[in-house]
C-alpha cells in the first residue's frame, strides 16, 4: 500500500502498533483527537473527530486501507459511544465506500459477546450478547462491516479483541491476553491474505486457558505465537483469585456485564 491509515493512533494500542504496522505501506496516516508526537520520517498525522463526516471524508482520501481503533474503549453514556463508536464508524465505512478503499481492520471487543460464560467455546459465528452500551457499539460495527461487504465489496476483518496489554495482569488475561505482537501479526495477516471477505476472528494469544476458536478464520492465516501461560506463574504468585460470584466468574465480559447504565 502507499497509504494506510491508523484511527486511534493516541490511544494504547495506536501506540503500540506504529513500530509494529509501518511496514505494511510506504506512509502511515496516524489519527486522533489527541496529538500524537515524535513522527517518523514515513509517519504522518491529521487530527480528526470521527463523528464529524466531513473531516473523515477528508482523512480518508488517498489512502489504501484502514486500521480503525478510533473511538470510545471502555463503557461510557449513550451519548459518548454513539458519537464516538457509531457515528465514527458509519462516517469511517462511508468515506471507505467513497473513496474505493477496499480491505479494513476494524478494532471489535469481546464485549460483544461478554454475557456468555466463562469457559464456554465460541467462534465468529458465535451470535452477539454484548454486555454493555460499548459492547453493543462493536456489534453495530460488525454488522456495518457486513453490510459494507455484501452491499459494496468492502472486504472487513473485525477482531473481537480480548486484553491486548504488554503482558497479562489478573486471572482473566490468562484466558482472554493478546499480546502486542500477535495483535500487530492479524493486522499484517488482514492486509496479506488473498481474500478476506467479512471475517470474524477473536483476538487472542495462544492461551491454554482460552475460551475462543478461530477455526472459522483459518483462511486468515493468522498463528498467534505467544501465551498467557508464560506469565501464569506470576499471576497466581499476585492472589487473590475471583470467587463464584464475581462478574470474572459469572461471565465472560466480567465487570462490563455487571455495570449498570452510564447517565450523562
Amino acid at each position: 500500500m502507499k497509504r494506510l491509515l491508523m484511527t486511534g493512533a493516541a490511544g494504547n494500542l495506536g501506540k503500540a502498533m506504529r513500530t509494529r504496522i509501518g511496514n505494511l505501506a510506504d506512509a502511515l496516516r496516524l489519527s486522533d483527537i489527541a496529538p500524537t508526537s515524535d513522527l517518523t520520517d514515513t509517519e504522518e498525522f491529521v487530527a480528526c473527530d470521527l463523528a464529524d463526516a466531513s473531516a473523515v471524508d477528508a482523512l480518508v482520501r488517498d489512502c489504501d486501507g484502514i486500521v480503525h481503533f478510533g473511538g470510545r474503549s471502555v463503557e461510557d453514556d449513550w451519548q459518548t459511544i454513539r458519537s464516538a463508536n457509531i457515528d465514527g464508524c458509519f462516517n469511517i465505512y462511508e468515506a471507505a465506500r467513497k473513496h474505493g478503499i477496499g480491505r479494513i481492520f476494524y478494532a471489535s471487543s469481546n464485549h460483544v459477546t461478554g454475557f456468555y460464560r466463562p469457559g464456554e467455546r465460541l467462534d465468529g459465528n458465535t451470535a452477539p450478547r454484548p454486555d454493555s452500551l460499548y459492547g453493543l457499539s462493536k456489534a453495530f460495527g460488525e454488522d456495518l462491516a457486513r453490510l459494507y461487504w455484501d452491499k459494496f465489496g468492502i472486504e472487513s476483518v473485525c477482531a473481537r479483541i480480548g486484553s491486548s496489554f504488554p503482558r497479562p495482569t489478573n486471572h482473566r488475561m490468562l484466558s482472554t491476553w493478546l499480546s502486542h505482537d500477535d495483535l500487530g501479526r492479524l493486522i499484517e495477516r488482514t492486509f496479506a491474505a488473498k481474500r478476506v471477505g467479512w471475517t470474524v476472528v477473536y483476538g487472542a494469544s495462544a492461551n491454554q486457558a482460552g475460551w475462543w476458536d478461530n477455526t472459522p478464520a483459518a483462511h486468515l492465516g493468522w498463528a498467534p505465537q505467544d501465551t498467557a501461560e508464560t506469565y501464569r506463574a506470576e499471576v497466581e504468585a499476585a492472589g487473590n483469585p475471583p470467587g463464584p460470584e464475581a462478574p470474572e466468574s459469572r461471565w465472560q465480559g466480567a465487570t462490563f456485564a455487571a455495570q449498570s447504565i452510564i447517565e450523562r
